[in-house]
Protein backbone atom coordinates (compact mmCIF):
# COMPACT_ATOMS: atom_id res chain seq x y z
CA UNK A 1 0.00 0.00 0.00
CA UNK A 2 1.63 3.35 -1.12
CA UNK A 3 1.45 6.64 0.76
CA UNK A 4 1.81 10.28 0.42
CA UNK A 5 4.46 10.26 2.66
CA UNK A 6 6.64 8.02 4.71
CA UNK A 7 5.38 6.09 6.87
CA UNK A 8 6.23 7.45 10.15
CA UNK A 9 7.77 4.64 11.95
CA UNK A 10 10.54 5.03 9.57
CA UNK A 11 13.07 6.39 11.01
CA UNK A 12 16.47 7.69 9.04
CA UNK A 13 19.17 6.49 11.93
CA UNK A 14 18.97 4.42 15.13
CA UNK A 15 19.29 8.18 17.28
CA UNK A 16 15.80 8.94 15.66
CA UNK A 17 13.96 5.56 16.33
CA UNK A 18 14.83 5.43 19.83
CA UNK A 19 12.99 8.88 20.41
CA UNK A 20 9.76 7.27 19.04
CA UNK A 21 6.66 6.85 20.25
CA UNK A 22 6.22 3.83 22.69
CA UNK A 23 4.53 0.83 22.02
CA UNK A 24 1.13 -0.03 22.99
CA UNK A 25 1.11 -2.78 21.01
CA UNK A 26 2.75 -6.32 20.73
CA UNK A 27 2.38 -9.15 18.26
CA UNK A 28 3.48 -12.58 19.44
CA UNK A 29 3.60 -15.98 17.94
CA UNK A 30 1.63 -18.64 19.43
CA UNK A 31 2.14 -22.22 18.39
CA UNK A 32 0.25 -25.44 19.19
CA UNK A 33 3.28 -28.07 19.70
CA UNK A 34 1.18 -31.01 19.21
CA UNK A 35 -0.31 -29.82 15.93
CA UNK A 36 -4.26 -30.38 16.84
CA UNK A 37 -5.29 -26.46 16.66
CA UNK A 38 -4.35 -23.91 14.48
CA UNK A 39 -1.73 -21.44 15.51
CA UNK A 40 -2.08 -17.71 16.09
CA UNK A 41 -0.64 -14.25 16.14
CA UNK A 42 -1.63 -13.22 19.51
CA UNK A 43 -2.05 -9.08 20.14
CA UNK A 44 -1.15 -8.06 23.54
CA UNK A 45 -1.67 -4.67 25.25
CA UNK A 46 1.79 -3.68 26.46
CA UNK A 47 -0.01 0.21 27.88
CA UNK A 48 0.43 0.41 30.92
CA UNK A 49 -2.39 2.92 31.24
CA UNK A 50 -4.97 0.65 29.75
CA UNK A 51 -7.62 -1.51 31.51
CA UNK A 52 -6.43 -4.44 29.46
CA UNK A 53 -2.53 -3.90 30.66
CA UNK A 54 -0.91 -7.36 30.14
CA UNK A 55 -3.89 -9.19 28.38
CA UNK A 56 -4.06 -10.57 25.05
CA UNK A 57 -6.35 -8.67 23.69
CA UNK A 58 -7.04 -9.88 20.27
CA UNK A 59 -5.51 -12.91 17.79
CA UNK A 60 -5.72 -14.26 14.47
CA UNK A 61 -5.69 -17.81 13.85
CA UNK A 62 -3.93 -19.73 11.13
CA UNK A 63 -6.13 -21.56 8.59
CA UNK A 64 -4.16 -24.72 8.63
CA UNK A 65 -2.59 -26.44 12.00
CA UNK A 66 0.98 -27.85 12.88
CA UNK A 67 2.81 -24.55 10.85
CA UNK A 68 4.81 -24.04 14.10
CA UNK A 69 4.99 -20.10 13.77
CA UNK A 70 8.88 -19.13 14.72
CA UNK A 71 9.95 -15.82 13.65
CA UNK A 72 8.20 -13.22 11.33
CA UNK A 73 8.49 -9.78 11.01
CA UNK A 74 7.42 -6.67 9.14
CA UNK A 75 6.61 -5.62 4.69
CA UNK A 76 8.32 -2.83 5.72
CA UNK A 77 10.64 -1.19 7.59
CA UNK A 78 13.11 1.74 7.57
CA UNK A 79 15.82 0.36 5.50
CA UNK A 80 13.19 2.03 2.74
CA UNK A 81 15.31 5.40 3.44
CA UNK A 82 17.80 4.00 2.19
CA UNK A 83 19.27 6.02 -0.60
CA UNK A 84 20.24 2.90 -2.35
CA UNK A 85 17.21 1.02 -3.04
CA UNK A 86 14.39 3.21 -1.77
CA UNK A 87 10.84 2.82 -0.85
CA UNK A 88 9.67 5.57 1.32
CA UNK A 89 6.00 5.50 0.15
CA UNK A 90 5.59 1.76 1.30
CA UNK A 91 3.94 1.04 4.98
CA UNK A 92 4.63 -0.77 7.94
CA UNK A 93 1.55 -2.31 7.66
CA UNK A 94 1.51 -6.01 7.24
CA UNK A 95 2.86 -9.56 9.35
CA UNK A 96 5.23 -11.96 7.32
CA UNK A 97 4.40 -14.74 9.28
CA UNK A 98 6.19 -18.23 8.00
CA UNK A 99 5.40 -21.91 9.23
CA UNK A 100 8.68 -23.46 10.13
CA UNK A 101 7.34 -26.56 9.95
CA UNK A 102 4.80 -26.38 7.34
CA UNK A 103 6.67 -24.59 4.90
CA UNK A 104 3.81 -21.69 4.90
CA UNK A 105 3.62 -18.09 4.79
CA UNK A 106 0.89 -16.01 5.85
CA UNK A 107 0.57 -12.01 5.40
CA UNK A 108 -1.05 -10.29 8.08
CA UNK A 109 -3.08 -7.03 7.58
CA UNK A 110 -2.71 -5.44 10.94
CA UNK A 111 -4.20 -2.60 9.83
CA UNK A 112 -7.71 -0.70 10.28
CA UNK A 113 -7.93 -2.13 13.48
CA UNK A 114 -4.25 -3.55 14.88
CA UNK A 115 -5.90 -5.11 17.45
CA UNK A 116 -7.78 -7.38 15.22
CA UNK A 117 -5.29 -8.43 12.44
CA UNK A 118 -6.77 -10.40 9.01
CA UNK A 119 -4.76 -12.84 7.17
CA UNK A 120 -4.89 -11.18 3.57
CA UNK A 121 -2.94 -13.87 1.78
CA UNK A 122 -1.65 -17.14 2.23
CA UNK A 123 1.45 -18.36 -0.03
CA UNK A 124 1.59 -22.48 -0.35
CA UNK A 125 4.38 -24.19 0.11
CA UNK A 126 4.43 -25.45 -3.36
CA UNK A 127 4.73 -21.88 -4.39
CA UNK A 128 7.77 -21.03 -2.78
CA UNK A 129 9.30 -25.27 -3.80
CA UNK A 130 8.23 -23.94 -7.34
CA UNK A 131 10.01 -20.65 -7.51
CA UNK A 132 12.72 -20.49 -4.92
CA UNK A 133 13.09 -24.46 -3.98
CA UNK A 134 13.17 -24.20 -0.47
CA UNK A 135 11.48 -25.10 2.39
CA UNK A 136 11.02 -25.23 6.56
CA UNK A 137 10.58 -21.17 6.80
CA UNK A 138 12.65 -19.72 9.44
CA UNK A 139 12.74 -15.50 9.79
CA UNK A 140 12.13 -12.90 7.70
CA UNK A 141 13.56 -9.23 7.78
CA UNK A 142 12.67 -6.39 5.48
CA UNK A 143 15.29 -5.16 3.50
CA UNK A 144 15.65 -1.98 0.78
CA UNK A 145 14.76 -4.22 -2.27
CA UNK A 146 12.23 -6.53 -0.36
CA UNK A 147 11.22 -8.85 2.09
CA UNK A 148 13.60 -11.24 2.63
CA UNK A 149 12.89 -14.58 3.90
CA UNK A 150 15.28 -17.64 4.89
CA UNK A 151 14.77 -21.35 5.34
CA UNK A 152 16.76 -24.25 6.58
CA UNK A 153 16.18 -26.30 3.55
CA UNK A 154 15.77 -27.04 -0.02
CA UNK A 155 12.35 -28.47 -1.40
CA UNK A 156 12.86 -31.50 -0.48
CA UNK A 157 14.18 -30.79 3.10
CA UNK A 158 17.85 -31.15 2.43
CA UNK A 159 20.74 -29.24 2.46
CA UNK A 160 21.60 -26.19 1.33
CA UNK A 161 18.98 -23.87 2.93
CA UNK A 162 19.11 -20.37 2.00
CA UNK A 163 17.40 -17.04 1.34
CA UNK A 164 14.52 -15.60 -1.42
CA UNK A 165 12.96 -12.21 -1.74
CA UNK A 166 9.39 -11.21 -1.64
CA UNK A 167 8.14 -8.03 -3.38
CA UNK A 168 7.13 -5.76 -0.43
CA UNK A 169 4.03 -5.22 -2.19
CA UNK A 170 2.41 -7.72 -4.66
CA UNK A 171 3.96 -10.12 -1.60
CA UNK A 172 4.84 -12.64 -4.51
CA UNK A 173 7.78 -15.09 -4.25
CA UNK A 174 10.96 -13.45 -6.39
CA UNK A 175 13.44 -16.39 -6.35
CA UNK A 176 16.14 -17.22 -4.63
CA UNK A 177 18.42 -14.61 -3.35
CA UNK A 178 22.07 -16.69 -3.88
CA UNK A 179 23.97 -16.06 -6.96
CA UNK A 180 27.16 -17.93 -5.61
CA UNK A 181 27.05 -19.72 -2.25
CA UNK A 182 30.11 -21.31 -2.00
CA UNK A 183 30.38 -23.98 0.76
CA UNK A 184 27.40 -22.70 2.65
CA UNK A 185 25.18 -25.77 3.29
CA UNK A 186 23.24 -25.28 6.66
CA UNK A 187 21.11 -22.08 7.27
CA UNK A 188 19.36 -20.60 10.87
CA UNK A 189 19.31 -16.48 11.51
CA UNK A 190 20.09 -13.68 8.66
CA UNK A 191 21.55 -10.73 9.25
CA UNK A 192 23.15 -7.52 7.53
CA UNK A 193 25.86 -4.19 7.47
CA UNK A 194 24.05 -2.17 5.06
CA UNK A 195 26.77 0.17 5.38
CA UNK A 196 29.00 -2.15 4.33
CA UNK A 197 27.23 -4.14 2.09
CA UNK A 198 27.73 -7.09 3.90
CA UNK A 199 25.36 -10.28 4.85
CA UNK A 200 26.03 -12.54 7.84
CA UNK A 201 24.42 -16.07 7.99
CA UNK A 202 24.38 -18.49 10.21
CA UNK A 203 23.50 -22.35 10.96
CA UNK A 204 21.45 -25.18 12.61
CA UNK A 205 20.97 -27.86 10.55
CA UNK A 206 18.27 -30.15 8.10
CA UNK A 207 14.99 -30.58 9.25
CA UNK A 208 15.76 -34.50 9.72
CA UNK A 209 18.04 -33.40 12.74
CA UNK A 210 16.11 -30.75 14.18
CA UNK A 211 12.30 -31.67 13.45
CA UNK A 212 11.51 -34.48 15.96
CA UNK A 213 14.16 -32.85 18.88
CA UNK A 214 17.58 -32.60 19.04
CA UNK A 215 19.91 -35.52 17.96
CA UNK A 216 21.98 -36.50 20.25
CA UNK A 217 24.80 -38.39 18.46
CA UNK A 218 24.47 -35.64 15.50
CA UNK A 219 25.09 -32.80 18.25
CA UNK A 220 27.89 -34.76 20.34
CA UNK A 221 29.36 -35.77 16.78
CA UNK A 222 29.79 -31.78 15.95
CA UNK A 223 27.54 -32.07 13.30
CA UNK A 224 24.97 -29.22 13.84
CA UNK A 225 26.22 -25.85 12.75
CA UNK A 226 29.33 -24.07 13.85
CA UNK A 227 30.64 -21.24 11.04
CA UNK A 228 29.11 -18.18 9.99
CA UNK A 229 29.48 -16.86 6.44
CA UNK A 230 29.63 -13.54 5.14
CA UNK A 231 28.16 -12.69 1.56
CA UNK A 232 28.39 -9.68 -0.46
CA UNK A 233 25.13 -8.18 -0.22
CA UNK A 234 25.02 -6.11 -3.37
CA UNK A 235 26.26 -9.19 -5.34
CA UNK A 236 24.88 -11.92 -3.94
CA UNK A 237 28.00 -13.54 -3.15
CA UNK A 238 29.71 -16.19 -0.93
CA UNK A 239 33.16 -14.41 0.28
CA UNK A 240 33.94 -16.13 3.55
CA UNK A 241 33.66 -18.85 5.96
CA UNK A 242 34.16 -18.99 9.89
CA UNK A 243 34.27 -22.11 11.28
CA UNK A 244 34.07 -21.83 15.14
CA UNK A 245 35.34 -25.45 16.14
CA UNK A 246 34.10 -28.74 16.55
CA UNK A 247 33.71 -27.65 20.53
CA UNK A 248 30.92 -25.24 19.89
CA UNK A 249 27.64 -25.96 18.43
CA UNK A 250 24.08 -24.09 17.36
CA UNK A 251 25.82 -20.88 16.05
CA UNK A 252 22.50 -19.27 16.46
CA UNK A 253 21.40 -15.60 17.07
CA UNK A 254 22.72 -12.29 15.23
CA UNK A 255 22.69 -9.07 16.03
CA UNK A 256 24.92 -6.24 14.10
CA UNK A 257 25.52 -3.39 15.33
CA UNK A 258 22.71 -0.60 14.41
CA UNK A 259 25.00 1.99 14.02
CA UNK A 260 25.87 1.91 10.18
CA UNK A 261 28.92 2.73 10.75
CA UNK A 262 30.09 -0.01 12.97
CA UNK A 263 31.01 -3.04 11.57
CA UNK A 264 30.96 -5.75 14.19
CA UNK A 265 27.93 -7.33 15.55
CA UNK A 266 27.23 -10.24 18.67
CA UNK A 267 26.22 -14.10 17.83
CA UNK A 268 25.41 -16.38 20.27
CA UNK A 269 26.59 -19.65 20.48
CA UNK A 270 23.89 -22.32 22.06
CA UNK A 271 26.49 -24.96 23.69
CA UNK A 272 29.96 -26.24 24.32
CA UNK A 273 30.50 -29.46 23.99
CA UNK A 274 33.66 -29.66 26.28
CA UNK A 275 31.76 -28.61 29.09
CA UNK A 276 28.08 -27.66 28.55
CA UNK A 277 28.94 -23.43 28.64
CA UNK A 278 27.50 -21.15 26.59
CA UNK A 279 29.11 -18.03 25.08
CA UNK A 280 28.90 -14.55 22.95
CA UNK A 281 30.62 -13.99 20.22
CA UNK A 282 32.21 -10.83 18.59
CA UNK A 283 32.27 -10.76 14.81
CA UNK A 284 34.23 -7.84 13.18
CA UNK A 285 36.38 -5.89 10.82
CA UNK A 286 39.97 -7.33 10.96
CA UNK A 287 41.99 -5.65 7.63
CA UNK A 288 40.30 -7.02 4.11
CA UNK A 289 38.54 -9.99 6.45
CA UNK A 290 35.74 -10.75 8.95
CA UNK A 291 37.05 -12.12 12.18
CA UNK A 292 35.23 -13.82 15.35
CA UNK A 293 36.41 -13.58 19.38
CA UNK A 294 34.62 -15.16 22.29
CA UNK A 295 33.88 -12.04 24.68
CA UNK A 296 31.16 -13.97 27.09
CA UNK A 297 31.32 -17.55 28.60
CA UNK A 298 28.49 -18.71 30.50
CA UNK A 299 29.09 -21.34 32.65
CA UNK A 300 27.11 -23.99 33.42
CA UNK A 301 25.39 -24.67 36.60
CA UNK A 302 26.30 -27.84 38.83
CA UNK A 303 23.15 -29.60 39.40
CA UNK A 304 21.30 -32.56 41.36
CA UNK A 305 20.69 -35.34 38.30
CA UNK A 306 17.49 -36.23 39.85
CA UNK A 307 16.26 -33.06 38.96
CA UNK A 308 17.72 -32.76 35.29
CA UNK A 309 16.23 -34.00 32.33
CA UNK A 310 17.49 -37.49 30.20
CA UNK A 311 19.36 -35.79 28.39
CA UNK A 312 21.50 -33.40 31.06
CA UNK A 313 21.35 -36.29 33.96
CA UNK A 314 25.00 -37.69 32.92
CA UNK A 315 26.73 -34.04 33.12
CA UNK A 316 24.99 -33.23 36.54
CA UNK A 317 25.02 -30.12 35.77
CA UNK A 318 22.31 -27.85 34.25
CA UNK A 319 23.42 -25.98 30.69
CA UNK A 320 22.68 -22.72 30.00
CA UNK A 321 21.43 -23.03 26.57
CA UNK A 322 21.64 -19.18 25.18
CA UNK A 323 18.96 -19.64 22.50
CA UNK A 324 18.16 -15.96 22.08
CA UNK A 325 20.04 -12.79 22.33
CA UNK A 326 18.95 -8.88 21.38
CA UNK A 327 20.79 -5.27 21.43
CA UNK A 328 19.67 -1.59 22.42
CA UNK A 329 19.14 0.56 19.47
CA UNK A 330 21.92 2.50 21.05
CA UNK A 331 24.26 -0.59 20.74
CA UNK A 332 24.80 0.11 24.50
CA UNK A 333 23.02 -2.77 25.89
CA UNK A 334 22.85 -7.01 25.14
CA UNK A 335 20.56 -9.40 26.33
CA UNK A 336 20.85 -12.80 26.74
CA UNK A 337 18.35 -15.64 27.57
CA UNK A 338 19.60 -18.64 29.42
CA UNK A 339 16.98 -20.71 28.41
CA UNK A 340 18.05 -23.21 30.73
CA UNK A 341 19.31 -22.01 34.08
CA UNK A 342 16.13 -19.33 33.66
CA UNK A 343 18.74 -16.25 33.36
CA UNK A 344 18.16 -13.18 31.31
CA UNK A 345 21.68 -11.38 31.43
CA UNK A 346 21.88 -7.46 30.37
CA UNK A 347 25.75 -6.74 29.43
CA UNK A 348 27.01 -3.53 28.87
CA UNK A 349 28.44 -3.74 25.33
CA UNK A 350 29.54 -0.30 24.68
CA UNK A 351 33.18 -2.22 24.57
CA UNK A 352 32.40 -4.99 21.94
CA UNK A 353 34.91 -6.56 22.76
CA UNK A 354 35.05 -6.14 26.55
CA UNK A 355 31.36 -6.80 28.14
CA UNK A 356 30.39 -5.90 31.83
CA UNK A 357 27.63 -7.55 33.22
CA UNK A 358 24.80 -5.26 34.42
CA UNK A 359 21.63 -6.65 35.40
CA UNK A 360 20.24 -10.77 35.82
CA UNK A 361 16.88 -11.98 36.89
CA UNK A 362 15.80 -15.11 37.15
CA UNK A 363 12.62 -16.90 36.14
CA UNK A 364 11.87 -20.62 35.38
CA UNK A 365 14.45 -22.80 34.57
CA UNK A 366 15.38 -26.40 34.04
CA UNK A 367 15.99 -27.06 38.05
CA UNK A 368 15.53 -23.50 39.47
CA UNK A 369 11.52 -22.98 38.43
CA UNK A 370 12.24 -19.26 39.97
CA UNK A 371 8.46 -17.41 39.65
CA UNK A 372 7.40 -14.04 39.28
CA UNK A 373 5.64 -11.68 41.17
CA UNK A 374 2.51 -12.04 39.32
CA UNK A 375 2.55 -15.99 38.93
CA UNK A 376 0.14 -18.17 40.71
CA UNK A 377 1.49 -21.27 40.59
CA UNK A 378 4.89 -20.16 42.08
CA UNK A 379 7.01 -22.67 40.34
CA UNK A 380 7.70 -21.89 36.63
CA UNK A 381 9.13 -23.77 33.90
CA UNK A 382 10.80 -23.06 30.40
CA UNK A 383 13.11 -19.67 30.50
CA UNK A 384 13.80 -16.92 28.94
CA UNK A 385 13.92 -17.49 25.37
CA UNK A 386 12.54 -14.79 22.36
CA UNK A 387 13.74 -11.68 23.71
CA UNK A 388 12.52 -7.91 22.28
CA UNK A 389 13.68 -4.42 23.13
CA UNK A 390 11.72 -1.18 22.89
CA UNK A 391 12.88 1.28 20.42
CA UNK A 392 13.74 3.64 23.56
CA UNK A 393 15.61 0.44 25.45
CA UNK A 394 13.63 0.86 28.54
CA UNK A 395 11.47 -2.18 28.10
CA UNK A 396 12.31 -5.64 27.43
CA UNK A 397 9.62 -8.69 26.72
CA UNK A 398 10.24 -11.98 26.62
CA UNK A 399 8.56 -15.60 26.24
CA UNK A 400 9.34 -19.26 27.40
CA UNK A 401 9.26 -21.99 24.52
CA UNK A 402 12.02 -22.79 22.31
CA UNK A 403 10.68 -24.86 20.09
CA UNK A 404 7.89 -27.64 19.65
CA UNK A 405 9.87 -30.69 19.56
CA UNK A 406 13.00 -29.17 21.78
CA UNK A 407 10.89 -28.15 24.65
CA UNK A 408 10.25 -31.48 26.08
CA UNK A 409 14.22 -32.99 26.23
CA UNK A 410 14.77 -30.26 28.59
CA UNK A 411 11.66 -29.61 30.18
CA UNK A 412 9.72 -33.18 30.26
CA UNK A 413 6.58 -32.29 31.49
CA UNK A 414 5.68 -30.19 29.25
CA UNK A 415 6.34 -26.09 29.12
CA UNK A 416 3.32 -23.87 30.43
CA UNK A 417 3.65 -20.67 28.60
CA UNK A 418 4.18 -17.20 29.73
CA UNK A 419 5.38 -13.30 28.72
CA UNK A 420 7.38 -11.24 30.93
CA UNK A 421 8.66 -7.64 30.91
CA UNK A 422 11.33 -6.13 32.08
CA UNK A 423 11.86 -2.37 33.25
CA UNK A 424 15.88 -1.03 32.80
CA UNK A 425 17.24 1.40 34.79
CA UNK A 426 19.26 4.38 33.50
CA UNK A 427 22.61 3.54 32.96
CA UNK A 428 22.21 -0.16 33.42
CA UNK A 429 19.88 -2.65 35.37
CA UNK A 430 17.09 -4.73 34.78
CA UNK A 431 13.87 -5.59 36.83
CA UNK A 432 10.58 -7.43 36.61
CA UNK A 433 7.66 -5.44 35.89
CA UNK A 434 5.56 -7.04 38.84
CA UNK A 435 2.23 -5.96 36.87
CA UNK A 436 2.80 -7.20 33.54
CA UNK A 437 3.13 -11.54 33.57
CA UNK A 438 0.87 -12.72 30.50
CA UNK A 439 -0.41 -16.43 31.68
CA UNK A 440 -0.12 -18.13 28.11
CA UNK A 441 -3.73 -20.16 27.27
CA UNK A 442 -3.28 -23.76 27.84
CA UNK A 443 -2.80 -25.31 23.84
CA UNK A 444 -0.63 -22.59 22.71
CA UNK A 445 3.14 -22.06 23.48
CA UNK A 446 4.80 -18.14 23.16
CA UNK A 447 7.26 -17.55 20.74
CA UNK A 448 8.52 -14.37 19.39
CA UNK A 449 7.53 -10.95 20.29
CA UNK A 450 7.16 -8.27 17.68
CA UNK A 451 6.46 -4.37 19.07
CA UNK A 452 3.99 -1.95 16.98
CA UNK A 453 5.98 0.62 14.93
CA UNK A 454 8.96 -1.91 14.89
CA UNK A 455 11.65 -3.05 17.95
CA UNK A 456 15.29 -3.67 17.72
CA UNK A 457 15.69 -6.60 15.80
CA UNK A 458 13.28 -5.65 13.10
CA UNK A 459 14.52 -2.88 11.17
CA UNK A 460 18.39 -1.50 9.66
CA UNK A 461 19.34 1.57 9.01
CA UNK A 462 21.53 3.69 6.54
CA UNK A 463 22.32 6.86 8.26
CA UNK A 464 24.44 7.08 11.85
Amino acid sequence: MATWRPDPSFYPSPRMAAKAPKETLAYVAAFDPDRRRPDAIAVVDVDPASQSYSQIVGQVEMPNVGDELHHFGWNACSSCLCPNAPHPHVERRYLVVPGLRSSRLHIIDTKPDPRNPKIVRVIEPAEIAEKANYSRLHTTHCGPEGIYVNALADRDGKAPGGIFLLDHQSFDVLGQWEMDRGPQKLAYDFWWHLGHDTMITSEWGTPDTFENGLVPEVLLGSKYGRRLHFWDLHKRKHVQEIDFGEEHQLVFELRPAHDPTKAYGFVGCVISLKDLSASIWTWYRDGDRWAVKKVIEIPAEPADPDLLPPVLKGFSAVAPLVTDIDLSMDDRFLYVSCWGTGDMIQYDVSDAFAPKETGRVRIGGIVSRASHPKAKNGALNGGPQMVEISRDGKRVYFTNSLYGAIDPQFYPEGIDGWMVKLDVADGGGIAFDENFFVDWPKGHRPHQVRLEGGDCSSDSYCYP
